[in-house]
């Protein structure tokens, strides 16, 4: 098991990606399912110009790259892990997600980067994305998705099971999750504990 390659996907806004916005999921879960009545792992999609201008607004809160990044990027040189990027991000965010690609990744050492380009509904599009790609893990931010991808992982009944990392904010701390961690870091920490029983 040591000298396993981890196949491991990441979610780019607030995974590889610093964004100080998301500590509002809580809030905005919270407005979604009591006050507006909708379910939460439906999500929206911004259906002409104005709303995709504001939609590309939004996600310019992703501000730079993650603390870890750096590390992640050793641990693919050094043929321990191969990454993956898969980002629900909708077609109309295809240049911003192209500008960070460049930005995070010059040369090119992540395996491939994925964006929602058929502007699926996100937590539909990383499921079939993690089972396209058999992964080991995958990292993500959004408690909603990791809740989904949690429920599909136990219906199944037979094959591999992905470990659902998720990074926590501070409003979400108390929820109890195996796999969760306060930052990027905290995951790249927890891959060099030896005696991890994680892998």
């Amino acid at each position: 098991m040591k000298n396993k390659v981890l196949k491991v996907g990441f979610d780019l806004d607030g995974v590889l990606l610093y964004n100080p916005a998301r500590i509002f999921r809580p809030i905005i879960y919270f407005i979604k399912k009591y006050i507006l009545k909708r379910k939460t792992n439906q999500f929206y999609y911004p259906k002409n110009k104005l709303e995709q201008l504001i939609w590309l607004f939004l996600h310019k809160s992703s501000l730079f790259p993650a603390p870890g990044v750096k590390e992640i990027k050793q641990l693919i040189k050094e043929k321990k892990i191969k990454a993956y990027v898969i980002s629900a991000r909708y077609e109309s965010l295809k240049e911003d997600f192209l500008f960070w690609k460049k930005k995070i990744d010059p040369e090119n050492l992540f395996s491939s980067w994925y964006y929602n380009e058929k502007n699926d509904q996100p937590h539909l599009y990383k499921e079939k994305m993690i089972k396209k790609l058999n992964l080991d893990i995958f990292v993500e931010d959004n408690w909603d998705i990791v809740k989904y991808l949690k429920t599909q992982n136990s219906k199944l009944k037979s094959g591999k099971k992905t470990k659902i990392f998720w990074i926590y904010n501070l409003l979400d701390r108390n929820i109890k999750y195996w796999y969760k961690f306060s930052s990027l870091k905290e995951v790249i920490k927890k891959y060099h504990e030896k005696n991890s029983n994680c892998y």
